[in-house]
């Protein structure tokens, strides 16, 4: 089984940026983590950050006939791009969105995925573990089809 994982915009900025929002941990911290996680599921994954619309976008069309499913941290664009849900929706993609904080109890603005509609599931507010919890449930899930 392959699994990619796709980070957004600022995800590279990752241990320093905002870190009483998105933790101490670096992107480095968390594929170290989660290709312990793979290993020990038995899933190969392939790690990806983007700070580009269209870049993210090209990422996913890419995956088409290659992934078996993906973990994503749109970061901002988790918000506002149609583009990117309709990426997973053409190349029907299985996903689970992460976002490493709350979204639901920041600003209004964030409270909102433009994503969720097609995700088989959401985690938010975990930080880093959050990325583990989403590995483990998508596997989950595509090994039930």
């Amino acid at each position: 089984m392959i699994i990619a994982v796709l980070n957004g915009p600022n995800l590279n900025l990752l241990g320093t940026r905002e870190p009483s929002i998105y933790g101490f941990e670096t992107l480095a911290d968390i594929e170290q983590s989660l290709r312990q996680v793979g290993d020990e599921l038995g899933v190969f994954l392939e790690f990806s950050q983007r700070n580009g619309e269209g870049e993210l976008i090209d990422c996913i069309h890419a995956l088409r006939g290659r992934a078996d499913g993906v973990l994503v941290n749109a970061g901002a664009y988790a918000h506002t791009s149609l583009a990117i849900r309709d990426a997973f929706a053409a190349t029907a993609i299985p996903f689970v969105e992460v976002h490493l904080s709350n979204i639901f109890a920041r600003e209004p603005e964030r409270r909102h995925s433009t994503l969720a509609s097609e995700a088989l599931a959401v985690l938010s507010g975990f930080g880093a573990f959050g990325y583990e919890l989403a590995l483990r449930g998508l596997v989950r899930a595509l090994a039930r089809d």
